[in-house]
């Protein structure tokens, strides 16, 4: 089956149409109705008439709006994805020091993939990109990726007002991310329980690491 399917409504063109936007609150139930869909039953046993069902709207509708499934499932990650980038905006952001912050984002990583609801979706999809690979790189793009550029995007202005000294914030994200989740991103995998006390162990293992690579003097000066 291909990710974007063969039976959506197209014009004279061959082009899908693209209809008026909807309202917010409309297309926020769309959202979270494939979202649910998406999460709890995977990409290809969701159906588009379902979705609208559960949203109250029609099938049309949705393909109006978003073009086709995989253009839904896309929104359905990004929206997903935006309650762990709303951790990286600055207004966002919990105040202190650079090692309290970097830790509060680290406990969010970590709570956030380990939700039982994102653990049963990654499987979902790592299960049927076996069969049509675009399914993973629709999720690649409209999740992680995004996730890394907004917090690369952080570090960066972490370099900019002196508390970093980063010479790839893109990079040195990944790098973060990976060391938070050490271990614990295979446990997960396969069923094992990570406790809280290993789980800020590693996180605060990750910070020293992250800040002795990367700190500033004045960075290493507020933890004495």
């Amino acid at each position: 089956m291909s990710i974007g399917g063969s039976s959506e409504p197209e014009n004279n063109s061959g082009r899908r149409k693209v209809g008026r936007p909807l309202d917010a609150a409309k297309r926020s139930a769309i959202v979270h109705a494939a979202a649910h869909h998406f999460f709890h039953h995977g990409y290809a046993a969701t159906a588009i008439e379902q979705v609208a069902s559960d949203a109250g709207v029609s099938k049309v509708t949705i393909y109006n709006q978003f073009g086709d499934k995989r253009a839904l499932f896309a929104a359905a990650v990004e929206s997903e994805c935006e309650k762990m980038r709303g951790h990286f905006s600055m207004d966002a952001m919990p105040q202190g020091t650079i090692r309290e912050r970097l830790t509060a984002i680290g406990q969010a990583i970590f709570a956030f993939l380990f939700r039982p609801e994102m653990m049963q979706f990654e499987r979902r999809i790592a299960a049927e990109t076996e069969v049509d690979p675009a399914i993973g790189a629709a999720f690649l793009e409209a999740g992680p990726r995004r996730m890394k550029q907004a917090f690369g995007a952080w570090l960066a202005h972490a370099v900019e007002a002196g508390e970093l000294v980063i010479p790839d914030p893109m990079l040195a994200a990944e790098q973060f991310v990976s060391m938070c989740k050490g271990m614990g991103d295979l446990e997960r995998r396969f069923g094992a329980e990570v406790c809280p006390a290993q789980r800020d162990h590693r996180i605060a293992g990750a910070v020293d690491v992250f800040l002795a690579a990367y700190g500033t003097h004045a960075a290493r000066a507020q933890d004495r």
